[in-house]
């Protein structure tokens, strides 16, 4: 595969390369006195200089004989010095910024580059969205290497979204500069089922030379694992449980071990690696979906790598999970990954090997930030108005939106189904609940930790919704809504009465998207995202804050889990075990079927 993404190809730069290398002629910059991480062999090399030109390394081992009068010298001092960190599966869309602010809080924590999936914005606007996510990754150093979505929407015909994404779409962008490979197919019952659309996506990106990336959330290690993999699939980022990592890995797929701000799956699929005798290459950690609080705070790969280690894992290893490992997973091992000659200079440094708190970070042989800051400067974000006045609800939304009618013949109580959470996991349960009745109307109940919630159409202004109940947030009062919500991105409201879930439904129209809390007829704090109702282009810091005072809003209301807002944004996803509430009503995810919402 072609690298488009390094200052310069390699094949322009060989004959310097090779000059530098011998002496006859000068690096441009040189590391002197570093302690190597070799990810090729999983050992520490003591005293090692990298001599690099064109943005390449030429030479690793002793650069003395490259220094000229005019090399750039860093003497790391005994530091460590690793491969630039690589996300093998990111959505830069769910960190709330764009991609130009979305590299200025990465790139100073050691992330080099990142394999994104543009589906959020996709889903919302189309393939006009996913042009726009490359072209704004340009004006930033990070290495924004994208994939093209595969699901818009996610499950056809159960839900409906602002675009939707074809056979021939794919054809089109496998041709586009950025392009790597195929978004996460999530429609695994389409692809192990046969079904000809699904399977005229996945050859399209074989028929370019592509990758196809997957989504398998379902416990099954035998056919069905067997036939998505057969299909072209390489990689997978949806393991919940150890084994289905470990045999996702024994059948030479890439186990992506997930570890976001509300996805905390590896601590538990890692023991696929810990407590096996098993060559671990087709492992990587990645993110999936990350908040600007823990960009801030706690850090990007950096602070997976951290994770890792104390769950057990050898700092090597974990190093290697996401340099080397990723760049193998998408065949850009020739390129990235690793400190060898030819390779692209992508170099972090760091003081402790478990600690890992990156001090430099260097991409194509320029030092782009020191000290946990940028040293370059990056143009500000330029979005069309097309992709900023999103919000096409159609109709008012006031209290009576939110009421759901008992069944004919109810009495005091109704069995109803009901979503309910499981915190930092991606999945959830159907539960079977006696709900109020009072008035003829169902009622959300905060005795049993349950509320309404409504999913309103908001592309097309078609005036369909979703009613249910939701569990496990733990409100005692109050309201939410938010257009983040995966990946149709509707208006989600949930709360524990109509009238402060009408105005958390109208603040996010009139402010264009976000995501909002209310209790008492007040406003508590708001998170605007008027780019798609899903991104901001301020500054990481103050998204930061912003999304700090809705957290602070959201336990004032009784909710007490790890990130609430992004374990929400997965509750109309129909693509994931077990219910989901969609646009259309609620879809067993088990059977992808619609199910009523009160039982027989």
């Amino acid at each position: 595969m072609l690298n488009k993404f390094c200052k310069k190809p390699l094949y322009a730069v060989t004959r310097t390369l090779a000059r530098v290398a011998m002496g006859a002629q000068p690096a441009e910059l040189v590391i002197q006195n570093a302690r190597l991480v070799n990810v090729c062999t999983a050992e520490i090399q003591e005293g090692i200089d990298v001599a690099v030109a064109e943005g390449r390394i030429a030479l690793v081992g002793d650069a003395a004989h490259c220094v000229g009068p005019n090399t750039k010298v860093i003497d790391a001092a005994g530091q460590y010095i690793a491969p630039g960190f690589m996300d093998g599966h990111i959505h830069v869309e769910s960190s709330m910024l764009t991609v130009g602010e979305y590299a200025k809080a990465v790139i100073p924590r050691g992330t080099t580059g990142i394999f994104m999936d543009p589906h959020e914005i996709c889903n919302v606007c189309g393939k006009e969205g996913v042009k726009l996510m490359i072209e704004d990754a340009k004006r930033a150093p990070l290495k924004a290497m994208s994939n093209a979505p595969s699901c818009v929407p996610a499950v056809a015909g159960f839900e409906d979204t602002g675009a939707a994404i074809g056979a021939e779409d794919i054809r089109e962008m496998m041709t586009w500069d950025g392009i790597m490979g195929l978004g996460e197919m999530m429609s695994f019952p389409n692809v192990i089922g046969a079904e000809e659309h699904i399977h005229a996506e996945l050859a399209e990106t074989l028929k370019s030379d592509n990758i196809i990336t997957g989504h398998f959330s379902i416990p099954d290690t035998g056919a069905a694992l067997n036939a998505y993999i057969a299909s072209g699939v390489r990689c997978c980022h949806e393991s919940t449980r150890a084994e289905d990592a470990l045999e996702k890995m024994r059948h030479g797929m890439y186990a992506l071990l997930r570890y976001g701000s509300a996805w905390h799956d590896m601590p538990v699929i890692i023991h696929a690696v810990l407590d096996n005798q098993i060559d671990d290459r087709f492992a990587c950690l990645i993110s999936d979906d990350t908040h600007p609080d823990t960009l801030v705070n706690e850090g990007h790969l950096d602070h997976i790598v951290r994770c890792a280690v104390k769950e057990g894992l050898d700092p090597i290893k974990a190093i290697q999970y996401v340099t080397i490992n990723v760049a193998t997973c998408f065949r850009m091992d020739h390129e990235m990954g690793s400190i060898t000659p030819g390779k692209c200079a992508d170099i972090v440094f760091f003081d402790d090997l478990r600690g890992i708190r990156v001090t430099r970070t260097i991409i194509d042989g320029d030092v782009v930030a020191e000290n946990g800051r940028m040293c370059v400067d990056i143009a500000p974000a330029s979005f069309p108005a097309s992709v900023c006045n999103t919000m096409h609800v159609g109709h008012p939304i006031t209290e009576e939106s939110f009421r759901i009618a008992a069944p004919a013949g109810a009495g005091s109580t109704v069995k109803t189904r009901v979503i309910e959470i499981i915190p930092n996991r991606v999945g959830n349960y159907e539960r079977l609940v006696e709900l109020p009745v009072a008035g003829g109307f169902v009622q959300p109940d905060a005795a049993q930790d349950i509320m309404k919630m409504v999913v309103f159409e908001r592309h097309h202004e078609m005036g369909t919704k979703g009613m249910g109940f939701l569990k496990g947030f733990g409100f005692k009062k109050g309201a939410m809504a938010q257009t983040v919500s995966h990946d149709a991105h509707n208006l989600l409201v949930a709360g524990t009465n109509d009238a402060d879930m009408a105005l958390a439904a109208n603040t996010l129209i009139e402010c264009g998207g976000g995501l909002c809390a209310v209790a008492d007829g007040k406003v508590l704090a708001v998170v605007p995202l008027p780019i798609a109702g899903l991104m901001n282009d301020l500054p990481v810091a103050e998204m930061a804050d912003k999304v700090a005072k809705l957290d602070a809003a959201w336990k004032q209301m009784g909710c007490v889990i790890n990130s609430p807002y992004m374990t929400m944004a997965l509750v109309p996803l129909a693509c994931l075990p077990e219910l989901r509430l969609t646009n259309r009503g609620l879809v067993d995810c088990r059977t992808f079927q619609f199910v009523p919402l009160f039982a027989e």
